[in-house]
């Protein structure tokens, strides 16, 4: 039997075990998916060492990033924005296993969000700079989108939530939230910007799909903005995790 898997912690937020094991039945696949919530990224070695039938991984929180130095290489995606989310295990050599890294989160953001876009929305607003932010920085940027970052501190090529005024938000139409604020279960937060200045033409997209209706998301729907959460995102990186994991390169 084949095993798939999920790093990450903590993991009670995961949707990719139930996604895959549901997939594994229904198509009559012989695999299993399995969650492995590691305190520390050094752990991967044994999970990978103690699993010879490991065919893929997918990486999540707080790990995409730091699993880069404990692979042999990384796709381009991968390597544009620092950041991996899938690792393919090919063949190396002296029968060692090969670890690829991958990001699909560019392809499920871009084509998650395409069809909600139209005219008006030609500036982003992203919250958060982990990595997650590079991906839809990236994916903002394929569909014609010029992106500006929000942090809670003052960095270099970023704005603070402070900064929001009124005149940005008049030019930034498009807000993405890639920060962990509102996830389950701390259900009642969310990021600080002053969603009395929103309108019906803006467009806010949620990252987290736990719960499907973020405090960002009623806010801005509460000012007439369009609103979406992140599960479409997670399916269609799923279908791309699928595709990578059985590529023949």
């Amino acid at each position: 039997m084949e095993k798939y898997g999920l790093l990450g912690y903590p993991l009670e937020h995961s949707f990719s075990k139930n996604y895959f094991n549901r997939k594994f039945e229904s198509e009559h696949i012989d695999a299993e998916y399995v969650n492995f919530e590691i305190p520390a990224i050094k752990e991967m070695k044994s999970i990978v060492k103690e699993n010879p039938n490991l065919r893929g991984l997918n990486v999540t929180l707080p790990y995409k990033t730091a699993v880069i130095p404990l692979l042999d290489d990384i796709d381009e995606d991968a390597r544009l924005i620092g950041a991996v989310n899938v690792i393919a295990f090919g063949k190396g050599v002296f029968g060692r296993r090969k670890l690829k890294g991958y990001n699909s989160d560019i392809l499920g953001f871009r084509q998650s969000i395409a069809p909600l876009l139209n005219e008006s929305h030609r500036k982003a607003l992203i919250l958060g700079t982990g990595g997650a932010s590079k991906a839809v920085f990236q994916g903002l940027k394929q569909l014609g989108i010029a992106s500006t970052f929000v942090s809670r501190t003052a960095k270099d090529f970023c704005i603070t939530y402070e900064e929001i005024l009124p005149k940005t938000l008049e030019q930034y139409t498009v807000i993405v939230n890639t920060t962990p604020a509102g996830m389950f279960p701390n259900v009642n937060d969310c990021p600080n910007i002053p969603y009395q200045l929103l309108t019906s033409k803006h467009l806010l997209y949620d990252l987290l799909y736990n719960p499907d209706e973020t405090v960002f998301m009623r806010k801005g729907k509460a000012q007439g903005a369009t609103v979406k959460n992140g599960l479409e995102m997670l399916l269609l990186q799923a279908f791309a995790s699928w595709e990578i994991w059985h590529r023949k390169e």
